[in-house]
């Protein structure tokens, strides 16, 4: 870690918002989120509405966003501890910026396809490979250990609050503009994150040198050997895994089931979105207070066991006041996702020597990731046979059963995680 890392200022109430390069990341990460909670709801509307696309075709959209982790996930791991993090934050959201740009531009020549969607939906999503293997690495580089879990509760809240605002924003965009407009405010809010990355000051450390031939091999290796040998970060990234496969299962289909099946107008598909994603705010303002109260290892398998049986609601949506199951059981699940996203990734960025973070957090989003492409294709295809409503009711099921997998882990007998793996140095090599 740099000797350069900037601790927030003693006593000061605002807590890591005083320290000046956590804000500059904290504002582009948020108005990212903003353009991205956009897209999240008009890429599959522009696919439904623009080019009548079916449930299979949004499968496979979906899936094609998170496809790269299964090709790159591994080496981006050891690629982004070679050179400069924050370079490859900024170049990737500069090429995002370009790709989703190029989707109104196209509709406005009339010459968008269902292909080009699919290869900007890919591509993206293999600049996000990289932004994310870097951004979980780099946010140590300026927050110390002891305040991680304010600032993934920080970056996680105000995401949450874009989600709300975005999805909320993205119905007002589609019913105005037209879905393609989405993608274009997607695309500024990559430049803006973009333009804040650069003014932040702090220099981490340079990265070491690129080893010798046959090396990356090897670095993958460590990386994958040491996440499956520690029974913490094992267990946690199987239940990431088989959660990731069932959410992103039912949200493939999400937007055919609510304008088809649930009789929702597609102005309302963002609203209801918007209204579920504030549950995401409440994850993320109960994470600190009831960890402390309950310890993190208590306080997640608390969350967990309680809150996934709320997915079994959404499937009941229906016209009118008959969405009201749907957003209860859109809030709840979002809550417990992201307050365990914050305790689970906290424990990583403490637990992990510095020098296995980056392929150690690579390896974890590389097994956890790879499962959303299948759970999109698979919520794709069943919605195709079985329809819609049947594909919500068999992925929140789903759901329901990966909340009791913490019973299965460490986790089940713990009040607190560890603060650091047992008997690891902090630094390697």
């Amino acid at each position: 870690m740099s000797a350069t890392l900037r601790a927030t200022p003693a006593g000061s109430r605002w807590g890591l918002f005083a320290a000046r390069d956590f804000r500059l990341l904290w504002a582009g990460e948020t108005v990212s989120k903003l353009g991205s909670s956009i897209t999240s709801i008009a890429l599959p509307l522009v696919a439904v509405l623009s080019l009548d696309a079916g449930p299979l075709a949004v499968g496979v959209l979906t899936g094609a966003v998170w496809l790269p982790w299964l090709f790159f996930g591994l080496p981006a791991g050891v690629w982004i501890g070679r050179v400069p993090r924050r370079a490859v934050l900024i170049a990737c959201n500069l090429v995002s910026a370009a790709l989703f740009a190029s989707v109104p531009l196209a509709a406005l020549c009339g010459v968008l396809t269902l292909a080009q969607l699919l290869a900007v939906a890919f591509l993206t999503g293999t600049a996000a490979v990289f932004f994310d293997a870097a951004f979980h690495a780099y946010l140590p580089e300026l927050v110390p250990a002891e305040d991680l879990v304010e600032g993934n509760a920080k970056l996680e809240g105000s995401a949450s609050a874009a989600q709300v605002a975005g999805r909320g924003l993205a119905g007002l965009t589609v019913q105005l503009l037209g879905a393609t407009a989405g993608l274009l405010l997607d695309a500024v809010s990559f430049l803006i994150a973009a333009g804040t990355l650069l003014r932040i000051r702090t220099q981490p450390a340079a990265p070491p040198a690129a080893p010798g031939p046959g090396s990356l091999r090897r670095e993958v290796r460590e990386g994958l050997a040491f996440l499956l040998r520690d029974p913490y970060l094992r267990s946690f990234t199987l239940y990431g895994a088989a959660a990731n496969f069932a959410l992103t299962g039912y949200q493939s289909i999400v937007v055919p089931f609510l304008v088809r099946d649930a009789g929702i107008a597609p102005g309302w598909v963002g609203g209801l979105a918007a209204a579920g994603s504030v549950g995401g705010v409440l994850g993320a303002l109960a994470a600190r207070p009831l960890c402390r109260r309950l310890g993190t290892a208590r306080g997640v398998r608390t969350v967990l066991l309680a809150a996934s049986p709320f997915g079994l609601l959404m499937p009941l949506a229906g016209p009118g006041p008959r969405a009201a199951p749907y957003v209860l059981g859109l809030f709840v699940v979002i809550a417990a996702v992201v307050l365990v996203n914050i305790v689970l990734g906290s424990f990583r960025q403490t637990y992990t020597p510095p020098a296995l973070l980056g392929r150690v957090t690579a390896s974890a989003m590389f097994a956890s990731y790879t499962t959303i492409p299948l759970g999109a294709l698979t919520g794709g295809a069943l919605g195709d046979t079985l329809g819609p409503r049947a594909t919500m009711w068999v992925m929140t099921g789903l759901l329901t059963l990966c909340g009791a997998l913490p019973l299965l882990s460490p986790l089940r007998t713990l009040r607190e995680l560890p603060g650091r793996a047992a008997g690891t140095p902090r630094t390697l090599g």
